[in-house]
């Protein structure tokens, strides 16, 4: 290989890698935390890839001491990312995954991608009440039928 085509080949992966920086760039910037503490959102791209927008729905600060952020995803599913001096630690149902170790970070990756597959708990919430309301108003129906009114016998 020679120099002029290690360069070219240089150029071609960095218009393809340096798109997706710029958009988690900009993605960023709605989420305060991310701007505060860029740490976070190396974290965060580590286990979300640079398309996290599509994915997070809100970032809380929860906690100062260790630094514990809660991360909103857009099913209504949540995780927790706790930074305690040495590394970063996801806790993703339950279950503390400590990222400074590369299986454990694989681990995590693979508990999010499994609560966002869980879909959106507004749709499933929604269909419950549309069919416990249908149920209800052929009921109401049903009862609301006055029976035949019965005259008194006459008693002689």
């Amino acid at each position: 290989m020679t120099r002029q085509e290690l360069k070219e080949k240089l150029r071609l992966l960095i218009k393809q890698v340096y798109p997706a920086v710029i958009q988690s760039e900009t993605a960023a910037e709605e989420y305060d935390e991310l701007t505060k503490f860029p740490e976070l959102k190396a974290v965060i791209i580590d286990l979300l890839t640079y398309e996290f927008d599509n994915f997070l729905a809100a970032i809380d600060w929860v906690a100062p001491r260790p630094s514990t952020f809660r991360i909103n995803l857009k099913n209504g599913e949540l995780f927790y990312l706790i930074y305690n001096g040495r590394s970063w630690i996801a806790q993703v149902e339950g279950k503390n995954y400590y990222l400074l170790n590369l299986p454990e970070e694989e681990q995590a990756a693979m508990s999010i991608a499994r609560i966002l597959r869980y879909g959106s708990a507004d749709t499933e919430t929604e269909e419950v009440e549309a069919t416990e309301t249908e149920e209800t108003e052929t009921e109401t129906e049903e009862t609301t039928e006055e029976p035949a009114a019965e005259e008194p016998a006459d008693e002689a």
